[in-house]
Parts: C-alpha cells; sequence; structure tokens
C-alpha cells in the first residue's frame, strides 16, 4: 500500500501528537491539513462512537473569518438561507454557492457577533472564494484564516465528559447554539454540533498552544468513560446522510439537488450572489438528487465513482457506501435522476468488482 509522504505543504495539527500516540492507523489530506481516517478498524471505531465517546482531532475544519462592518452583508452573498435570524451564539449549516448555483461549500457558520463570523468549511478553497467577493464589491471587511483548530467529542457519553472538562452549564448550550467556556485563562467557543448523529460538542480551539493540553485533560477526564481517539466514521456518516463536500457533491451540484433546499430562503436572500440562479433551479425543480440507496451483495472499497443503471440506462451514481452493521445492509448515497429515484425503485450499481443489485430507500438510516 503506497503512503503519504509528509512535508510542509500538508500540515499537522495541534492534535497531532495526541493522535499519533492513540495509533492512528491511516490518514487522508483535507484542506492540506492531516484528517486521521482509521484508529483500529472502520467498523470497531462505528461500534466505540455508537457505545462510548470520542476525541475527534478536526482541525482540518479550517476558519475562514469575516471581521469587520459588512461581515454580516459578506456572510449573506455567500449562501442563499437567510441569515437575518440568526442571533450571536448560534451556528447555523449554510450551503455556499457561486454565481451559478454550484456548491462551493457546505459549511457551519458561527456568528461570534454582529460584526465578527466563523465559517467553518469542509475541503475547498473557500477562502479564495471569499476574499474575491469581498474585494470585488469592495466591502469594509477583513477575511482571513485564523489560528482556529476545532476538537471533536462525540458520542452518547459526550456530554458528561464535556461537564467534567468545563462544568455543568455545558449542559444549559442548546443544539447548534455555542457558549464561551474557560479553559487554562482562555475564553474557547464551544458549540452543541458535530458531524455525526451520536450528539456531541465541536470546541473551537483559539491558540494552537492549547491543543495537546486541551486533548489530554479530556482522556484523563473520560478514562472510565472508556473515551478513545476517533474521527468521522465512513459507515456512521452514511447512516446519517452526512454529505461530504467533494464527494457527495461538488460545484456541478445545487443544493435542491443534494437535498439542501430546507436550507435555501432564495426568495428573502437579498444578495446572495447565486440566488437568481437558484431562483430558477427552485421554480423548475431539480431532475436529480441525493437519495440513499441500499446495496445487495458483497461490495468493495468505494474509493471512485459506481455508476447507477436503471433498465440498461444510466440514472445516476453512487459516491459513498458501505457495510453497516447494525443495518446488515450496504449502506450508499447517490445522485439519481427523477425517472429512478422514488423510495423501493429497483436499481443496478456497476461497482469494481461487477454489478449490485440495489434499491432507492425512504430515508437514511440513522
Amino acid at each position: 500500500m503506497a503512503q503519504i509522504s509528509f512535508s510542509r505543504r500538508v500540515r499537522r495539527t495541534p492534535f497531532s501528537e495526541g493522535v499519533e500516540a492513540a495509533g492512528v492507523k491511516a490518514y487522508t489530506v483535507y484542506n492540506r491539513m492531516l484528517l486521521p481516517t482509521v484508529f483500529e478498524s472502520v467498523e470497531y471505531d462505528y461500534r466505540h462512537l455508537k457505545d462510548h465517546v470520542q476525541v475527534w482531532d478536526v482541525a482540518v475544519e479550517r476558519q475562514v473569518e469575516l471581521r469587520g462592518p459588512d461581515a454580516g452583508r459578506l456572510m449573506q452573498m455567500l449562501t442563499p438561507r437567510d441569515l437575518r435570524g440568526v442571533l450571536p451564539g448560534r451556528c447555523a449549516y449554510v450551503p455556499i454557492v457561486d454565481e451559478t448555483g454550484g456548491m462551493l461549500n457546505d459549511p457551519v457558520a458561527v456568528k461570534l457577533a454582529e460584526d465578527r463570523w466563523w465559517i467553518s468549511i469542509a475541503d475547498s478553497d473557500l477562502l479564495f472564494w471569499v476574499k474575491g467577493v469581498a474585494q470585488g464589491y469592495r466591502l469594509d471587511v477583513l477575511v482571513d484564516e485564523p489560528d482556529v483548530s476545532p476538537l471533536a467529542v462525540q458520542g452518547p457519553k459526550a456530554e458528561e465528559l464535556m461537564v467534567r472538562v468545563f462544568g455543568d452549564t455545558i449542559r444549559d448550550v442548546r443544539f447548534f447554539r455555542f457558549g464561551m467556556f474557560e479553559f487554562e485563562g482562555r475564553q474557547l467557543a464551544v458549540a452543541r454540533s458535530g458531524y455525526s448523529k451520536q450528539g456531541g460538542f465541536e470546541i473551537y480551539v483559539e491558540g494552537s498552544d492549547l491543543g495537546m493540553p486541551l486533548w489530554n485533560r479530556l482522556f484523563e477526564a473520560g478514562e472510565d468513560l472508556q473515551v478513545r481517539a476517533g474521527c468521522p466514521n465512513l459507515i456512521e456518516r452514511i447512516e446519517s446522510g452526512l454529505l461530504s463536500y467533494g464527494n457527495d457533491m461538488t460545484d456541478d451540484n445545487t443544493p435542491h439537488e443534494c437535498g439542501l433546499g430546507r436550507f435555501c430562503d432564495t426568495a428573502t436572500a437579498i444578495g446572495c450572489v447565486g440566488r437568481d440562479a437558484l431562483l430558477r433551479v427552485a421554480k423548475e425543480g431539480p431532475v436529480q438528487q441525493i437519495r440513499p440507496i441500499s446495496i445487495e451483495g458483497e461490495i468493495p472499497a468505494c474509493d471512485r465513482v459506481w455508476p447507477i443503471y436503471g433498465n440498461g440506462k444510466r440514472v445516476g451514481q453512487v459516491t459513498s457506501a458501505a457495510w453497516s452493521p447494525d443495518f446488515e445492509t450496504n449502506v450508499a448515497i447517490g445522485m439519481v435522476k427523477m425517472t429512478h429515484w422514488d423510495p423501493g425503485t429497483t436499481i443496478e450499481v456497476e461497482t469494481q468488482d461487477g454489478m449490485r443489485l440495489a434499491r432507492v430507500e425512504e430515508t437514511f438510516w440513522n
């Protein structure tokens, strides 16, 4: 198996020392940084995540900071979601689109103040797009990448672990809200959010020097909770319908094709650069859309696009797939044409090991 050659072009994170000590077995490169993908095995990590609590190095979720009088205006220009009701202390899942309505990213936006936002991005060069929009419209705003590295605590025992480190008031943080909590004399934003459906928090660690002290404190506090190092889990995210930008969707897709239409208030999101294009899409409706799919038989690793066929014609593609131990089937995410996207429709998926029978499902599994 070929290995990644590390260099300064592929950055370590403030938590890499802890990740290595925990026995990481595989990485991917994400926003030019190291993202762990496996510790024991994908299935072992999956079971542990669902039963206990894990600490995830997700420093790869780099922040794009907007700061200045026009920060709010710029934030609204980036997304078709109407942000007028988002108050400081809240987070919002925001599809970000270009002038054609194509998806550029699907981050969480964190509103720190009326004139300050963090955009916690998926894997892309979104910073350059945001800088371009700000400069092109001559906005009074500073756009930069701050020294902020998220650390996630995920799993059913996450709240108990966080209480031990940050105090009982952490229980008062509601979903997609955040509060400021003290650690070693500094205030950190802590949100009830994360890239799993198992419950948990994301700590926005401002200052790389705090990385390992916080990592070590979480592990010391959670020893009896069976805390382990973990990472976003392929099986769990597919079961949950959590999309991966650059994999399940790209700038060729609109939010409506990605099943994200509920996050688009196109009629009222005045100023969004892709608004006119999305108004047309919303009126006409998508001709293809993300769907949950179950696949029969044994499947190889889904490390490439798998074409979907119906009645001998190509009708879509599978972009993520894995065996689910809990649901005892191969779960998958696919983009399917409207002729074949109804639940219960039988289709065929062409893997590198041959054709497999499959079915479009009603909902995701988790």
